[in-house]
C-alpha cells in the first residue's frame, strides 16, 4: 500500500533509470567508516574536555584556600555593590569611602543580629537541654509500657546508638563548616582576606571591565565584557532573590512559632533566614529544628502545629515566590537546583552546598552565551533578535553576524543542498573569485567595527567615565 505523501514526492521528482540508481550507490563500508570516524572524533573531544575539567578541579582543590576568599568576597559584593554605587553616584562619595561605609553597614547589621540572638540562645539552651532530657525519659517509659512493652536493655542500647550517631554527625557538620578553612587561626585569616578583598572589589570594581578590554584586546575583550556582565547580573539576581525568599520564610515562620509560644522564636527566624541561602535543603533543616524545639519544649500537639506552619510557608515559597523570583534571576529548573545542592554538599560539605547553585548558574550563563553565539554563526538568529547585557556584546555580535555569512559559505562548500537556515544578505562584497571569510578579513574590506582603533574609539568615552 503506497503512502499519499510518498506518491506526491515521487510525482514531483525527476524520473531516474536503473542505471542512474546503480551509479548513485556507495559501499556500506564507506558509510560505516564515516560514522565510526565521526563517532571517534566526538568521543575524543569529550575525553579531552573531561581530562581538562578533571585537571581544573584538581588545580582548584590545590589552591582552594586562596580561591574560597575570592568567591566569598564576590558574593558579598553582590549585596553591597548597589549601596556603594548609590553612594558613589548620588552622594558623590569617593570610591574608597563608599566601599568603607558599605562594609560598615554590612558588619553593623551582622553584629546587631549576633547581639540580639546570643542572649536568647544563652537563656534558653540550658532549659531546652533539661526539657529534651525529660522528654527522652518520658518516651522511654512509654515504650516500655503497653502496648509496645520494649525491653529496657534494648531500649537503652538504641538510645545510646542514636546519641552516638548524633555526636558523630555533629562532629561531621563541624568539620564540614571548617573544611577548606583550617584551624581557628585560619578562619580569622580567611575572614580578614574576605574583608580586604571585598573592600577593593567595591572600590575598584567599576574599572575592572575597561581594564580587561584594554588587556585582552578587541574581540576577546568584548566577549569577556558581555559574558562577565551576564554572570554578575545572574549572581546578583540569585543573591537578591534568595534573600527575599529567605526573609519571607523567616518572617512568617517566626510569627507563626511566636504565636504558638515556641521559645527562641526570633533566633529561629534568624536561623531560617541564614539557612535559606542554601536552596531547598536549608529551609527543610531550619523547619525541622523549629519543630524539634517545639516538641521538646511544648509537646506533641504544638509540634504538629509548628510543622503545619513550616509546611504552609514552604509551599508558598516553592510554588509562588521561588518560581517567580529565581526563574527571572537564574532560569534554572528546580531539579537542577536540587541536584547541584546535593552534589556540592556531598563533595564539599556546607560550603559546597552554599556555592552549588551559584556555580550551576554560572555554568548556565556560559552555556547560554555559547548558544547565542552559535545561533549567530549558524544563521538561525541575527544580532538584533537576541538580548545582550552590554553594548560591547551587541557590537561583537553584529560583527560576527557579518562574518558568519562567509563562514557558512565556506562550511557548505559544494553542498548545494545545505541551505542557510535564515537567508542573509551579503552586506560586504567578498573579493573577486573567493568565498572565504578568512580571505575577506585579510583583504581589509570587513566592517570598520573590526578595527581595534574603532573599538577603542567606540567604548573609550564610557570606559573613561567608569574610571572616575
Amino acid at each position: 500500500m503506497s503512502h499519499p505523501v510518498n506518491d506526491e514526492i515521487r510525482d514531483g521528482a525527476p524520473e531516474t533509470t536503473v542505471d542512474d540508481e546503480r551509479r548513485d550507490l556507495v559501499d556500506r563500508g564507506v558509510v560505516l567508516n564515516s560514522w565510526l570516524k565521526s563517532a571517534a572524533m566526538t568521543v575524543l573531544r569529550i575525553l579531552i574536555i573531561c581530562v581538562f575539567l578533571y585537571a581544573l578541579s584538581r588545580l582548584i582543590g590545590t589552591f582552594w584556600q586562596g580561591i574560597l576568599p575570592v568567591i566569598l568576597a564576590i558574593i558579598v559584593c553582590t549585596v553591597l555593590a548597589p549601596i556603594a554605587g548609590f553612594l558613589r553616584r548620588r552622594a558623590h562619595f569617593p570610591s574608597a569611602l563608599a566601599a568603607l561605609i558599605s562594609l560598615l553597614i554590612f558588619f553593623g547589621l551582622i553584629g546587631t543580629l549576633v547581639f540580639l540572638i546570643a542572649p536568647d540562645i544563652a537563656a534558653h539552651s540550658r532549659v531546652l537541654y533539661l526539657q529534651a532530657f525529660e522528654g527522652i525519659q518520658r518516651l522511654q517509659l512509654w515504650l516500655q509500657g503497653p502496648p509496645i512493652n520494649m525491653d529496657p536493655d534494648d531500649l537503652n542500647e538504641a538510645v545510646n546508638t542514636v546519641a552516638q550517631w548524633l555526636q558523630n554527625q555533629a562532629g561531621t557538620i563541624a568539620g564540614d563548616v571548617f573544611a577548606g578553612i583550617g584551624t581557628a587561626a585560619g578562619l580569622i585569616v580567611t575572614l580578614t582576606v574576605v574583608l580586604v578583598l571585598t573592600f577593593f572589589f567595591l572600590k575598584d570594581g567599576p574599572r575592572f571591565l575597561p581594564w580587561l578590554r584594554a588587556t585582552a584586546g578587541g574581540r576577546p575583550g568584548l566577549h569577556a565584557t558581555e559574558l562577565l556582565t551576564r554572570a554578575w547580573n545572574t549572581l546578583s539576581g540569585f543573591i537578591r532573590a534568595q534573600a527575599i525568599v529567605s526573609l519571607v520564610d523567616a518572617f512568617f515562620i517566626g510569627v507563626g512559632i511566636w504565636l504558638v509560644g515556641v521559645p527562641m522564636a526570633f533566633t529561629l527566624s534568624v536561623i531560617t533566614f541564614i539557612a535559606g541561602f542554601i536552596p531547598i535543603v536549608g529551609a527543610v533543616v531550619a523547619g525541622a529544628l523549629a519543630v524539634l524545639i517545639a516538641l521538646v519544649s511544648l509537646g506533641f500537639t504544638e509540634a504538629i502545629i509548628v510543622l503545619l506552619i513550616v509546611l504552609a510557608v514552604q509551599q508558598l515559597e516553592g510554588n509562588v515566590l521561588s518560581p517567580v523570583l529565581q526563574s527571572k534571576a537564574m532560569d534554572l529548573h528546580p531539579v537542577i537546583v536540587l541536584v547541584s545542592v546535593t552534589i556540592g554538599g556531598g563533595l564539599f560539605g556546607l560550603v559546597g552546598a552554599f556555592l552549588a547553585v551559584p556555580v550551576a548558574a554560572m555554568i548556565a550563563v556560559v552555556f547560554r552565551y555559547m548558544m547565542d553565539v552559535m545561533k549567530i554563526h549558524s544563521g538561525e538568529k541575527k544580532a538584533d533578535q537576541l538580548i545582550f547585557s552590554t553594548p560591547e556584546g551587541l557590537a561583537i555580535a553584529e560583527l560576527e553576524e557579518q562574518e558568519s555569512i562567509y563562514e557558512r559559505k565556506q562550511w557548505r562548500g559544494d553542498r548545494d543542498w545545505a541551505t542557510t537556515p535564515v537567508p542573509a544578505q551579503d552586506l560586504v562584497s567578498p573579493p573577486e573569485g573567493s568565498q572565504s571569510w578568512e580571505v575577506l578579513r585579510r583583504s581589509g574590506q570587513i566592517l570598520r567595527l573590526a578595527k581595534p582603533s574603532e573599538l577603542r574609539r567606540r567604548f573609550a568615552a564610557r570606559d573613561k567615565g567608569s574610571n572616575t
